[in-house]
């Protein structure tokens, strides 16, 4: 799954997750914003808050709702539950388990 915060029309950074159903691996993919926007995007989206150039704090639960209703895998929420507990076992989860940490990388092509 990853979370993307690139520009959207009328050329305006726009957040959106996509690639639902991989729940192997989770970002943030950022286009062509600036960090600044990156962070105002993310955060008037609900979906996190920008911690730096490296790293971003997803909401679990808004992602969850953004993500759960376009899921198709049949066994997606088993497997959103694997990916908070392996999220969990690496110290990415925060203490309360609402904020998830990810990287932040390019979403090249976005």
């Amino acid at each position: 799954m990853i979370v993307e915060v690139v520009t959207g029309a009328d050329e305006r950074p726009e957040a959106r997750v996509v690639d639902i159903d991989d729940l192997g691996r989770l970002h943030l993919a950022l286009g062509q914003v600036t960090d600044d926007e990156a962070a105002e995007v993310l955060e008037r989206a609900g979906l996190g808050r920008f911690r730096d150039s490296e790293t971003a704090v997803l909401d679990v639960a808004a992602l969850r709702a953004a993500a759960e209703p376009r899921a198709t895998a049949p066994d997606w929420q088993a497997r959103w539950d694997e990916m908070i507990a392996h999220a969990r076992s690496k110290g990415w989860l925060s203490e309360d388990g609402s904020g998830l940490q990810v990287h932040v990388e390019s979403a090249a092509g976005a």
